[in-house]
Order: structure tokens, then C-alpha cells, then sequence
């Protein structure tokens, strides 16, 4: 039988219950693959993880990451509550300021601001790859926005931890109204083995610059309410294609609110990296069982 700590947390929540659920098996040292995917998939979260000690002695901890059907290299959201996890069970203490997190993307730096209870964590996204653009590479994608008006931005295929199709949309009113066809995400996902679709849309509200929803059909999730990778894969993005945007300075993110959540997400551009960001708070700290 294992036993072992159980955190349930809410990550880049606005509010209570407004950010991305995470299930956290804080001592998860002799648990097998095995018996980490079937917990996975009975917690049915969108990502389960589990803290291990560090092979790389440079590392604060180890993490391993899984979806309700299988393992996966990197995540944000994950990785930004994994790190609270961290801090809240006193596994690590930040050294000035940084943890460094080993999961199987490498070894990723995990950065603390502020005090507990007023805490954002931000991890550095891994360095995207821009490795298509524009409507003409992938049918689907005409077939998607046929009825949408596009952004500044061509569609875009990234890659970075993990693959993801990006398109900017006219404004935040086509962004929030929009119904894809889930079906045809799914296809573009399973055809081109990637996450799915991520759109994205500037906004003159006063508590966010950009409004993003994320279709990860990949991994069978209809759509996600935060979604730390893809935010980084974004901001990566408009980086590359344009520098000069005022974004770049830096931004803020409002996510889920079409499914009933209100996340709120920080992208900072520092050292060369983008670092994607917020608030996380224990929902559940337990006791869990398993065999």
C-alpha cells in the first residue's frame, strides 16, 4: 500500500476556483509508472503530478507529469503548482529567489516573487520554434476560421516542451463568441501530433492584455481553462514575429472565462526567456492511498 501526501491546487487562479485544477502526490518515492498513470486516471484532473528527489544534484526536486492516458515532458501549469507544492511542504527553499525544477524537458528554472499567500511562481518556458505559418500549409486551418476574422498574426505552428497551432483573432468579442468545430481540432491535433489549437485576441480591458482560449484535443481535453505552456508558446511567438510589439515588455492574461473559470496569467520576458506566471492556492491538503 503507499501512502503519501495529496495536495489539490488551484493554479493562475484570479479567484478561488477560477484557475486550472492540479493534483500534487507530494511523496511520490517509490511509486512505479504504472501505478502513477492509473492515479492519474482516477484523480481525471488534467494533469497529476508527482514530486520525487532530484537525480541532478543542481535540481531543488523532481517532478513527473501525467494526463488522466499518459505521461508527458512539460507543463505550466503543473510546473508553477508543483513548485508551490514544493515551497507549502518544505521539500526546497527558493536560493535567491529560483528553484530549479528536473522533469523530462530538463532541468527548468522556477522563479518566486513575493510572500506566502501573495506568492506568483513564474517557470521558464523551454525556447519555442516556429516551424510553419500562414492558412496555405493546412487545410483545416481554412476550414476552421472560415467564418472568424484573423488578427495582425498568420496562424502559426510552435513548438517548445510542446506542439501547439496559434492563431490571433480580430478582437476579444470574436475570440469569447467564437464555437470551433472540436471535431476538426481533433483531426488537425492527430494529424499534424500536436496539442491542438490555441487562439488569442489583444484586449483594452484594464486587467488584461490579452485574451486566450486553448483546444487541447491532443491529449482529449475540450478546452483547457489555463494553460501555462501554451501561454509561453505564445509570447514566444509574438517575440519572434514581432519584436517591436508593445507585448514584449511584458503582459497579462485572462483565460476560461467561457467555461466557468477566470484565470489570471503573467508573461515576463527576462534574460533571453519568457516566463509564464501567477497565483496558485491549496484547495485540498490530504492523505492519499494507493496500490
Amino acid at each position: 500500500m503507499l501512502v503519501s501526501r495529496y495536495l489539490q491546487l488551484d493554479v493562475f487562479a484570479r479567484t478561488m476556483g477560477g484557475g486550472n485544477p492540479l493534483g500534487v502526490v507530494v511523496d511520490a518515492d517509490g511509486w512505479s509508472a504504472e501505478q502513477m498513470q492509473s492515479y492519474a486516471c482516477w484523480t481525471n484532473l488534467v494533469e497529476t503530478t508527482f514530486l520525487l528527489p532530484p537525480i541532478d544534484q543542481s535540481a531543488s526536486y523532481r517532478v513527473r507529469i501525467f494526463t488522466p492516458t499518459r505521461e508527458i515532458a512539460f507543463a505550466g501549469h503543473p510546473s508553477v503548482g508543483s513548485a508551490h507544492a514544493v515551497l507549502q511542504c518544505c521539500i526546497a527553499e527558493a536560493r535567491d529567489g529560483l528553484l530549479v525544477q528536473e522533469c523530462a524537458a530538463g532541468l527548468l528554472e522556477i522563479r518566486s516573487e513575493g510572500v506566502e499567500g501573495e506568492r506568483d511562481l513564474f517557470v521558464q518556458s523551454p525556447a519555442g520554434r516556429v516551424l510553419q505559418t500562414g492558412l496555405d500549409n493546412e487545410p483545416r486551418l481554412r476550414g476552421l476560421f472560415a467564418d472568424v476574422a484573423l488578427g495582425n498574426l498568420p496562424p502559426a505552428f510552435v513548438e517548445g516542451g510542446r506542439r501547439w497551432w496559434l492563431a490571433e483573432l480580430a478582437d476579444e468579442a470574436e475570440l469569447r463568441a467564437w464555437r470551433p468545430d472540436h471535431a476538426l481540432i481533433g483531426e488537425l491535433a492527430e494529424a499534424t501530433q500536436s496539442m491542438g489549437l490555441c487562439v488569442f485576441a489583444r484586449s483594452d480591458s484594464s486587467d488584461h492584455d490579452l485574451v486566450v482560449r486553448a483546444f487541447p484535443a491532443g491529449v482529449g481535453i475540450v478546452e483547457d481553462p489555463a494553460s501555462g505552456a501554451a501561454n509561453g508558446l505564445i509570447a514566444a511567438y509574438i517575440e519572434v514575429a514581432a519584436p517591436d510589439d508593445p507585448l514584449t515588455r511584458g503582459y497579462r492574461v485572462s483565460q476560461g472565462r467561457e467555461i466557468g473559470h477566470d484565470a489570471a496569467i503573467r508573461i515576463d520576458f527576462r534574460n533571453g526567456g519568457v516566463w509564464v506566471g501567477g497565483k496558485t492556492n491549496t484547495i485540498i491538503s490530504a492523505q492519499t492511498t494507493w496500490r
